[in-house]
């Protein structure tokens, strides 16, 4: 009855798939449901937050004097964003489906010292706005070479730009001041009704003018509303400085566009020249797989004929001739030292194995769309949380494999070890945001929040995850384990532990840099990540190079009689992560544009958060592969 009942379960489980994939082609899943917009309906506007890829730290659109409305209203952001550092509020802007405007004033500032300065930073550190309307953020056209080539898009402006007045040396600092956006849509011809498909602008620096006192009426001379001639120049450009009077403006262009709105995010996603990202990829793919393939070959035919060989000695005096890895049968599974430790990461790590496989599926099938902004980091957060089940199971079978009877100790461990690490790490990085002043800074409730999802739930699913598991019976060893230890003889120069453990973290990182350079890209340059499908490629392929390189190395060291493969199991697989942090060295070197000390703090801080986390993943793959491989081979041959 139990196996028809679990047939039953896999049966559904693979029928959900199905209608799944089902709804996945004839509806879009990622981000809100779609908006009929009729002739003269108001559009809303909202401003989030000023991003710089040279400091990393992001600050409100409020933080700079520009204008605002009577009453700012912050709207509700999810955990995702909320780490993220986004904060979108309303704004002044006043737009009308289908109804264009030209050099809409919408208000005057005039500058001090103070304000001047706030402003010049920002355009020092290339800071630039972003807005967003009916859930699509605001890019800027920048046309390529090739005429017929569509576009490349950045999200957002700049605040300002840097230069020079002709015949001047000095460099001056001047401010985008008047926008001109297109807001491009799809009609629908029965209903006449309207989808936004598209939110552009195109940024300019105007120094406006008017005659008179300054009013509510006045009328510029710089540019004419009825006119409908929009300004396409920035030939006489505002320029920040001390009693500077900045008076901004915006025109609004409507465009009918032949993109449906289930395609709209396509402009977004498709901003790279992919061939390059694809060419890459499959070329990974390729050399990985012929080389897994080429270590599956070796394995398979030596250990047949190792086994083979065992199994055909005739005589007592051919059996005491032990040689190779089963002279080591009584040792084999002697429990480690610091097996506990053990234990605990071999737990967290089947924690992120699961939140890993979970998070994919649910980007492949489209619902952690960057549609859905910080759909994402909250949908890992929150698996996270609630995979501490399976950490407290995997750490209590075999803490109890190992002899263990303090299960609540190593519960308590798994609990607590990896999330404390990290979190002192982040908290440390947050103070230094705090001291910056910018919104990315994780405010009170966020952190509470944080806490309670901790404590609240992972902590006691951890709990019961090991009390599960440790009601199980033991695994018992295919082998007995003698009493007496073995002397481990001298090994050779290229088995020394350090050594293999730092080969064996090579072919791991091999199959994932490729893809780790546009992760990179997607998190420190502000661009959009979206190849879900070949993330999860890539995922399967480092889960096999992990097992099977640990598997060789682990082959290896039984033949040369040296039994301790526990520990270097881990360390063999999981020492990719230290290759991975010295690519983000190299990354933040060749790549990167940051000067700010504490910018710099917070890239190689979030990076050995990466690291750590990729070391506990890595780690516990190369651990279960050797934990079968050894008691496959050890249970397949006679041991008198």
């Amino acid at each position: 009855m139990a196996r028809v009942s679990g047939c039953c379960k896999i049966s559904a489980f693979l029928i959900l798939v199905l209608l799944s994939l089902n709804v996945v082609q004839s509806f879009y899943l990622p981000g809100v449901a779609p908006q009929d917009f009729l002739t003269g309906d108001e559009l809303n506007v909202k401003v989030n937050k000023l991003t710089s890829t040279k400091t990393q730290l992001p600050y409100s659109f409020y933080s700079l004097p520009f204008c605002h409305p009577k009453v700012i209203v912050d709207s509700r952001e999810n955990l995702g964003e909320v780490l993220r550092g986004d904060r979108i509020e309303n704004s002044p802007y006043v737009f009308r489906m289908r109804d264009p405007q030209s050099c809409a004033v919408l208000c005057r500032v005039t500058l001090d010292a103070k304000t001047a300065k706030e402003f010049k930073e920002k355009i020092e550190d290339e800071y630039r706005v972003n807005m967003i309307l009916d859930n699509l953020p605001l890019v800027v056209p920048i046309p390529r070479l090739d005429q017929e080539a569509p576009p490349v898009y950045q999200l957002g402006f700049h605040v300002g730009l840097k230069g020079q007045y002709a015949g001047s040396k000095e460099e001056k600092y001047f401010i985008h001041n008047h926008l001109s956006f297109t807001v491009k849509y799809h009609k629908d011809e029965q209903t006449d009704s309207s989808r936004i498909v598209g939110f552009e602008v195109k940024p300019f620096s105007v120094k406006h003018a008017y005659e008179g006192k300054w009013s509510d009426n006045t009328k510029l001379t710089t540019c004419d509303p009825n006119s409908k001639q929009p300004i396409s120049n920035s030939n006489s450009p505002q320029e920040v400085a001390d009693k500077q009077e900045i008076i901004f403006t915006y025109d609004v262009e409507y465009k009918e566009s032949d993109v449906k709105w289930a395609s709209r995010w396509d402009t977004y996603l498709l901003m790279n020249d992919d061939q390059i990202h694809w060419f890459s990829i499959v070329n990974s793919l390729m050399i990985v797989l012929f080389l897994s393939g080429m270590v599956a070959m070796i394995m398979l035919r030596t250990l047949y004929r190792d086994i083979s060989k065992y199994n055909d000695l005739e005589t007592q005096e051919e059996a005491q001739e032990e040689t190779g890895w089963k002279l080591v049968h009584g040792d084999v599974f002697r429990p480690p030292s610091s097996s506990d430790l053990l234990c605990v990461y071999v737990g967290t790590g089947v924690q992120f194995i699961f939140m890993v496989l979970v998070t994919m599926m649910f980007a492949v099938l489209g619902f952690l769309s960057p549609s859905n902004r910080g759909g994402l980091m909250t949908a890992m957060l929150l698996l996270w949380v609630f995979m501490g089940l399976f950490a407290g199971y995997a750490a209590a079978r075999l803490y109890k494999m190992f002899k263990g009877t303090e299960w609540k100790k190593v519960a308590l461990r798994t609990a607590f070890l990896f999330p404390a690490t990290v979190f002192g790490i982040f908290f440390v990085l947050n103070a230094l945001i705090w001291g910056q002043k910018s919104s990315g800074a994780v405010p009170f409730g966020t952190m509470f929040a944080l806490f309670f999802l901790w404590f609240g739930i992972s902590v006691p699913l951890v709990f019961v995850g090991s009390y599960v598991g440790f009601r199980k019976p033991a695994i018992e060893d295919p082998v007995k384990t003698n009493k007496i230890r073995r002397q481990i003889p001298e090994q050779a120069w290229y088995m020394n532990p350090i050594f293999s453990i730092m080969i064996g973290g090579i072919l791991p990182f091999g199959a994932i840099f490729i893809e780790l350079f546009f992760i990179l890209t997607s998190i420190w340059l502000n661009q959009f990540y979206y190849i879900f499908g070949f993330l999860f490629i890539v995922f399967v392929i480092l889960v096999i190079t992990c097992a099977e390189i640990s598997v060789v190395l682990c082959y290896f060291q039984l033949c040369s009689e040296d039994y301790l493969w526990w520990w270097r199991s881990y360390l063999t697989s999981g020492s990719s992560a230290l290759y991975l942090f010295l690519y983000a060295v190299f990354y933040f070197f060749t790549k990167l544009e940051i000067t700010k000390p504490v910018s710099g703090m917070l890239y190689f801080g979030y990076m050995l958060i990466a690291s750590y986390s990729f070391f506990v993943l890595t780690g516990t793959i190369g651990f279960y592969a050797c934990f079968w491989f050894t008691r496959l081979i050890y249970s397949s041959v006679k041991i008198d």
